[in-house]
């Protein structure tokens, strides 16, 4: 007859902390609980007196986020770069007013200065002619008029074209002078305008700045309050990582096992027969 036996066990086991490590670690797991509810508190008071200052000044706020924003506002207007360009433009203005006429050639032949002494010549020269004639007996004569003619051309001629060219040179240097103070004149005025672009470009950087700063006092208060929780939570953490070791590795393992067999038809028959042959012995005596 075959068969097959079968035996089925269950066990049961139960860790003990080390003794000696027990309590600290039903003390650690309790502050943990404890923190866990919220109201965990740094047990060091220089950290404490710490956080609680970080904390009074994350409320108060900085004192930086007024003029942040005041410098800001001025950058992103430009600064004030083309503040006095209104009064620049005037300048220029003014310039070409004062030299415009002479730079247009307006101003050639017209020096008042000019008629007076073209008539001091004409009169010196005249009395000088009509004196030599009339001391000839000529005066009044067709060589006489012809004589004081060429006398007073040849006085007021090179006056007459040294002031032209007088003035031909001002008109130049005039026209000259109003270009060159068009160019510095834009010129500032674009070197402000690029100025004031900057400003902008640099507003832009303070503005974010003046934003981070307006939420630090909110953002410190929620880091100093991160610390008030998580150093102590941090520490017993350690602690833990100290202790669980030690009490897992010295602890006591209790343990119970059960279990069932199941007997094959062979081993039941052998049972059967020593019951059998037990029986009969009783029964008749060996």
């Amino acid at each position: 007859m075959g068969g097959t036996s079968k035996t089925t066990q269950t066990q049961t086991s139960q860790l003990s902390p080390y003794e000696p490590a027990a309590g600290t670690l039903n003390g650690i797991l309790g502050n943990l609980s404890t923190i866990a509810g919220g109201v965990g508190t740094t047990p060091n008071t220089a950290q404490t007196s710490a956080i609680n200052q970080l904390s009074a000044n994350g409320t108060a706020g900085s004192p930086f986020t007024s003029a942040l924003t005041s410098g800001a506002l001025g950058l992103l207007n430009g600064g004030g770069a083309t503040a006095n360009d209104a009064a620049i433009t005037n300048n220029l203005n003014d310039y070409k007013g004062l030299l415009t006429s002479t730079a247009n050639g307006s101003e050639i032949g017209a020096n008042s200065a000019l008629k007076p002494q073209l008539d001091q010549i004409t009169h010196d020269v005249t009395d000088q002619v009509n004196g030599a004639w009339a001391a000839a007996g000529r005066d009044g004569s067709p060589g006489n008029a012809q004589a004081l003619g060429r006398g007073i051309a040849a006085g007021v001629a090179p006056v007459i074209a040294a002031q032209y060219n007088t003035d031909k040179t001002n008109q130049l240097n005039a026209a000259s002078s109003l270009y060159n103070a068009g160019n510095t004149t834009y010129g500032i005025l674009n070197g402000n305008n690029a100025t004031a672009n900057g400003n902008i470009t640099a507003g832009t950087n303070v503005a974010s700045a003046a934003l981070n700063n307006e939420n630090w006092g909110a953002n410190t208060t929620l880091a100093a309050e991160a610390q008030r929780s998580g150093i102590p939570l941090d520490q017993y953490k350690t602690l833990l990582g100290m202790v669980s070791p030690v009490a897992a590795t010295f602890g006591t393992q209790n343990g119970t096992a059960t279990g069932t067999s199941e007997m094959s038809g062979l081993q039941q028959m052998a049972m059967l027969g020593q019951g059998l042959g037990s029986w009969s012995s009783l029964l008749f005596g060996a």
